[in-house]
């Protein structure tokens, strides 16, 4: 019997008649008896590999062979976008079986929740955050709702597992565990990762059961055209965009919102048909860009990494990338939108708009040639969350036992691995500050803590993050989408001209109470601002590019510009070596420690040097400032006996960090210091930089 076979026959007619396949993909076929035999899973495979069906089909099949009822399985996703994109899909898969899927998001609408818990789903598309919502919600009664889950599959997982949504994630379904009475079948989908089964165990924490990690049958490396131009600035990158590949659809990708818009205005101006997509826009907004994409030929989209997950924008013919993301793993989600269509071959091709960025690029084309991708680390030391979670769970029972939660959530991997005295400390700091109130061991929100988290019915609690102070953009009734209040910071004589969607709108009143802004079109050139994070270079990343310059060598197709590029660095860091660190003097007098090491590393390599760090001198990913009468004898001396492990807990930690952290004033404030201490060190990174031999170098005049 093949594994086909072992599916459900109503399952299996409609797969060849209705949906008219004629086989599974292998990855599919592979995935059948484990996920029929309820066993933990990560499927493992590219972009557009199949890893919803993979997941889904089986499922479905458990489903009618064991006549699952109510709402049986979950599908968690880290953004709305992509639920909206596979609800169709699913729904038509399980309507064949007739079995019916919905939605719930945030942008779902309050009717439509009403609908759903009277009438519940057999699956579910939704997010951590509203996972967060149902079970808080007094409008129902979670036990109902989720009393008949037994699988939940998580989609780009490792979206979700380096980043505190994560753990939230892991608390949550813990909660509907509990609320199922059953341990629930995981099924974690990811591209291609560094660390799978240790992914899979961190999905899985403390259930039982057999877990299996799955990837498609091992293929010939796929051949993809990279390639690689210098061209300085975005204005620059517009023509060149305006110019290659006419007649051809294109997927640009740019790591900040305000970018996304500059470049989507210039290459309107340069009459290109161009469509926008970022998390800022609003819902309808982005919709129009994509279903227009989709029917396009000759025309761009510009988006953030919104369009790296999965998000169907039909076939493609080229992937651009401005400058480079920092890992390797985004890198290839971007290259995997393209190579689909028979005949056609996988391509990026990056434009560097300044000389670090070119570096980033090389580096990442390097590591990529070598088949290196990054593991997924999840943050340590989580104290926050829990926190977050014991507010949740007082909402949620409306009163929770000083003893009792851990019942609910104290088997997630992170909370186990919490010492008493940490738990303790953090939730008698919450009592103390009002954040909770104990009343003979039960604990229920206190008034600073509605003060805190309860606007608009503890819609604070929902998420890990900290909401931007961001203004909801109307065009009459149309919501363009949003930006951050930075953007209306001019002087007061001026009329704010805001940059969204690609196109530039008048600002005609400011609603700073209700925090909108309407708009009215212009022909005018705007500017909008959002608040993002810098980038921050891996470890392999930034020996990459060390390797790189000392080579002078970068794999992929150099255009000319970038030839002469690469040869002019390799040049002016002719003192690379790659088996040492260099401390190096400039014509100005400054000196610099180049360590490769990335900004982690680097955080602790400062701390280590003491005395000799130059006061308020500059950390980069790839070197650290330090005091021009050191002598390079010295400073080995002084590193090699240190132990980087050591000096973590020294590390200084700025104020706005700490309250950057969702959450942190339910914490001690030495506890908040310690969790970004450890989270902003890479300690293995600085032990090898610590022993590595050092050279003297003097360039310039």
């Amino acid at each position: 019997m093949s594994s086909f076979d072992r599916l459900h026959p109503a399952l299996q007619h409609h797969i060849v008649n209705s949906l008219g396949w004629a086989s599974l993909r292998p990855l599919q076929e592979q995935t059948i008896e484990p996920l029929l035999a309820g066993e933990h899973a990560l499927i493992l495979a590219p972009t557009a590999g199949g890893k919803t069906e993979a997941a889904v089909l089986p499922l479905l099949s458990r489903m009618l062979a064991e006549d699952w009822r109510d709402l049986s399985i979950l599908y968690v996703c880290p953004i709305k976008a992509l639920l909206n994109n596979l609800e169709p899909r699913l729904s038509h898969y399980a309507a064949l079986v007739g079995r019916r899927v919905e939605l719930w998001h945030g942008d779902v609408g309050e009717s439509a929740r009403r609908q759903l818990r009277r009438e519940r789903p057999d699956l579910l598309l939704t997010t951590p955050e509203s996972l967060e919502v149902m079970l808080i919600s007094r409008q129902g009664s979670p036990a109902k709702l989720f009393g008949g889950v037994r699988a939940v599959v998580v989609d780009e997982l490792h979206a979700f597992a380096g980043d505190d949504r994560g753990w939230h994630l892991l608390s949550v379904l813990e909660r509907v565990k509990r609320l199922a009475g059953r341990e629930l079948q995981r099924v974690g989908l990811s591209a291609t990762i560094g660390n799978p089964t240790e992914l899979l165990d961190w999905l899985t924490g403390a259930c039982h059961g057999q877990r299996t990690v799955i990837a498609p049958p091992a293929e010939p490396r796929v051949v993809a055209e990279v390639g690689l131009d210098y061209v300085g600035n975005l204005g620059n990158a517009a023509i060149v965009i305006s110019r290659l590949h006419r007649g051809e659809k294109r997927l640009v990708f740019i790591d900040s919102r305000a970018r996304v818009e500059d470049l989507a205005a210039g290459l309107r101006g340069l009459r290109v048909s161009t469509f926008v997509s970022h998390s800022s826009l609003g819902l309808d907004e982005r919709r129009r860009a994509e279903t227009a994409f989709v029917e396009g030929s000759d025309c761009v989209i510009v988006a953030t990494s919104t369009l790296e997950l999965g998000i169907d924008v039909g076939d493609l013919d080229r992937v651009i990338q401005i400058d480079a993301p920092t890992t390797v793993s985004a890198f290839l989600q971007r290259l995997g939108r393209t190579g689909r269509r028979p005949g056609t071959q996988r391509n990026c091709l990056f434009l560097a708009t300044s000389e670090d960025a070119f570096l980033r690029a090389a580096g990442l084309i390097d590591l990529w040639s070598q088949e290196y991708v990054e593991p997924v680390i999840p943050p340590p030391d989580p104290l926050h969350i829990l926190a977050q979670q014991v507010l949740a769970l007082a909402l949620q029972e409306g009163g929770i036992g000083r003893t009792c939660w851990p019942e609910w959530i104290g088997a997630m991997p992170a909370f186990a691995a919490m010492s008493k005295a940490d738990v303790d400390a953090v939730l008698t700091h919450m009592v103390s500050q009002g954040l909770l109130f104990d009343d003979n061991g039960i604990l229920s929100v206190g008034p600073e803590g509605e003060r805190s988290f309860g606007y608009r019915h503890f819609r604070e609690i929902f998420s890990v993050f900290t909401s931007p102070p961001l203004f909801t953009v109307l065009h009459g009734r149309m919501e363009i989408g949003q930006v951050h209040e930075a953007s209306f910071q001019l002087r007061l004589d001026e009329q704010p001209i805001l940059l969204l969607g690609g196109r530039s709108w008048l600002v005609t009143h400011l609603d700073w109470g209700h925090r909108i802004a309407y708009v009215e079109p212009t022909e005018l050139r705007g500017r909008s601002r959002w608040i993002g994070s810098g980038g921050v270079l891996g470890f392999e990343h930034c020996r990459a590019i060390r390797r790189v310059l000392a080579t002078g060598l970068c794999p992929g197709n150099l255009y000319q510009r970038a030839i002469e590029q690469l040869a002019q660095l390799a040049k002016e860091f002719a003192w690379v070596d790659e088996q040492r660190t260099a401390v190096v003097r400039d014509g100005s007098g400054a000196v610099r420690w180049w360590t490769f090491a990335g900004l982690r590393a680097n955080a602790v390599v400062i701390e280590a040097l003491g005395p000799m760090a130059e006061q308020g001198g500059r950390i980069t990913n790839l070197a650290v400032q330090i005091r021009p009468d050191v002598d390079v004898d010295d400073l080995h001396a002084r590193i090699r006996q240190l132990r980087p492990e050591d000096l973590v807990d020294a590390l200084p930690v700025p104020d706005d960090a700490i309250d950057a952290l969702k959450f942190s004033v339910c914490l001690p404030r030495g506890m908040a210091q310690r969790t970004l201490r450890r989270r902003l060190a890479d300690v293995t990174g600085a032990r090898q930089v610590l022993v590595e031999p050092i050279r003297a170098v003097t360039v310039g005049g």
